[in-house]
């Protein structure tokens, strides 16, 4: 089984991106030598415009997907708020800035007063985790656009800023720098299409299956980590030439978008042992390890790059915010990203 298979090609999903891209960045002349001018192309981890007077905001719009679709089978929406914020969030610190703002978007195919306040449960203890405003937000009733017995998706938007001098962006990566990967709360919110394909033909969400402690239901919805917090109290105190959200579409191929400006590539040889979950749907999918790694987390939700002899302070950090984080690669001239020696290409 692919993820391609299971009704994902992520290769289709970056060339539309690519065309959008080009579509949209004919706007930035809108902006030209005004406030909110961007400051980079579309495609890193959030846009960044230009406040003036040496300030940047960096924007940043996602969704929870299809672990939407486990929450309404399980009856429970209390976490997926975590992870609209989480997903936003964990974005805009890849680019140096503190989120600030944040803004959701409910769209349901019938009111639904209960899931409503579900959902708010989770967006509140996200934001406050991520040390966010929500601002507000919209709920829109659309019966026709989803399934009319209780369809419902989730998308969040978050703002954040920082100084220009702060941004980080890979453009500093060098040669022999340090890979440190922070440990991930199990599948976030990425890959859940591959997952679903592959554990609901044998399981129940309800079930628990062999080297798991809880049932498959409860591991799809573990809510995405977020590492906001440990980040902030890193930049500028330590530093840091790159930071990476594993996720999305490409999973260990995000760390492309880091790397790439430097035209270097990651080696990375210490990755720890897959969560449980992972090795279940390798097993039951069989599902190649290679694909693994360019859909999933594998257990390492971020990376931060840094010199070598930054790493145990890094370490440290994340340590007192009561989260894993340990050397897993170095960064080589050698482009493309390689687990155990092998491309993911």
């Amino acid at each position: 089984m692919t993820y391609a298979k299971a009704g994902v090609d992520s290769r289709h999903v970056r060339a539309s991106h690519e065309v959008l891209a080009r579509r949209l960045e004919s706007t930035f002349q809108t902006r030209k030598r005004k406030v909110g001018w961007p400051l980079f192309p579309i495609g890193h981890y959030a846009g960044l415009v230009d406040l003036g007077d040496g300030r940047v905001l960096s924007l940043h719009t996602d969704s929870v997907g299809t672990k939407v679709l486990v929450a309404e089978m399980m009856g429970r929406y209390d976490t997926i708020g975590i992870d609209c914020v989480a997903m936003c969030a964990n974005d805009l610190i890849c680019t140096g800035a503190e989120p600030i703002s944040f803004l959701d978007y409910m769209a349901m195919s019938r009111p639904d007063r209960s899931i409503v306040e579900e959902v708010a449960v989770g967006l509140v203890k996200g934001a406050k985790e991520a040390g966010m405003a929500i601002v507000g937000g919209e709920t829109a009733i659309v019966p026709e656009l989803l399934a009319e017995d209780g369809g419902f998706d989730l998308v969040g938007f978050a703002a954040g800023v920082c100084r220009k001098k702060e941004l980080i962006l890979g453009d500093r990566v060098v040669d022999g720098d340090c890979l440190v990967g922070v440990a991930s709360s199990g599948i976030h919110s990425n890959g859940l299409s591959l997952a679903r394909k592959v554990l609901l033909k044998k399981y129940g969400l309800r079930d628990t299956a062999s080297g798991l402690e809880r049932s498959v239901g409860e591991e799809l919805l573990e809510p995405t980590r977020i590492y906001v917090r440990p980040v902030r109290e890193l930049v500028g105190r330590v530093e840091i030439h790159g930071l990476a959200h594993i996720t999305g579409g490409g999973a260990f191929m995000k760390l492309e978008r880091v790397l790439g400006l430097g035209r270097l590539g990651a080696d990375l040889d210490r990755l720890p042992e897959p969560l449980g979950i992972f090795r279940l749907i390798m097993k039951e999918g069989r599902v190649s390890e290679r694909e693994m790694y360019r859909t999933f987390n594998m257990g390492i939700g971020l990376v931060v790059i840094c010199p070598d002899d930054q790493a145990e302070k890094i370490v440290r950090v994340f340590k007192k915010h009561r989260q894993v984080a340990m050397r897993i690669g170095i960064v080589g001239k050698r482009r493309g990203v390689r687990i155990n020696g092998k491309s993911l290409k």
